[in-house]
């Protein structure tokens, strides 16, 4: 006989990719903002890192998109700058921050989903504000190709049932939630 706590049935988390582009991060204000709004749909943020990319690490992890009109015009933006690159976990983590950007298309935003951090920030198709995992297969390679040293499977076997359970603890100034008992540990 299987007995089931409340733990249990709480669905598993999923772990997405995050960018926040340069034409928010450029604005300290903004990015902040953006922030909060993902602390609010309740995302928890399992790594975070602020960079700016060398353009041919642009065409590396945009290689899909290479001969497409509007590659080279994304390639400088997204080297133009610092960026703002995150694992988001939540349940439907994908789906739900695909929710909370809106559309790719700035336009269509600000007219279909008005609240979504594109509609709110994005300035055109491109300068857009966010990036975003369309799929777990695709999330786990952008994962993997922002954060090197991130086990995804260790995270879920040790960190997972601590992050989906709420025994975390939020760092706002290295943007990381954390598993509580790791701060006795890292001091």
């Amino acid at each position: 006989m299987i007995i089931m706590s409340k733990w249990n049935l709480l669905q598993k988390l999923q772990l997405t990719l995050a960018i926040i582009k340069p034409d928010v991060v450029a604005h300290p204000h903004r990015l902040k903002e953006v922030k909060q709004l993902i602390l609010n749909n309740n995302f928890y943020f399992v790594r975070s890192q602020e960079r700016r990319l060398q353009r041919k690490i642009v065409e590396q992890f945009y290689a899909e998109h290479k001969g497409r009109f509007f590659f080279n015009r994304l390639v400088g933006f997204m080297s133009s700058g610092p960026i703002s690159v995150h694992i988001l976990a939540r349940e439907d983590a994908i789906a739900k921050w695909r929710e909370a950007m809106g559309p790719t298309k700035t336009f269509r935003a600000k007219h279909e989903v008005p609240d979504s951090i594109r509609a709110r920030f994005g300035l055109t198709d491109t300068r857009n504000a966010t990036h975003g995992s369309d799929s777990a297969e695709t999330a786990r390679k952008e994962m993997t190709f922002f954060f090197p040293d991130f086990d995804i499977d260790d995270w879920y076997q040790n960190q997972e049932p601590s992050f989906r359970t709420g025994q975390v603890t939020f760092c706002e100034r290295r943007t990381l939630h954390y598993v509580a008992k790791m701060e006795i540990e890292n001091r």
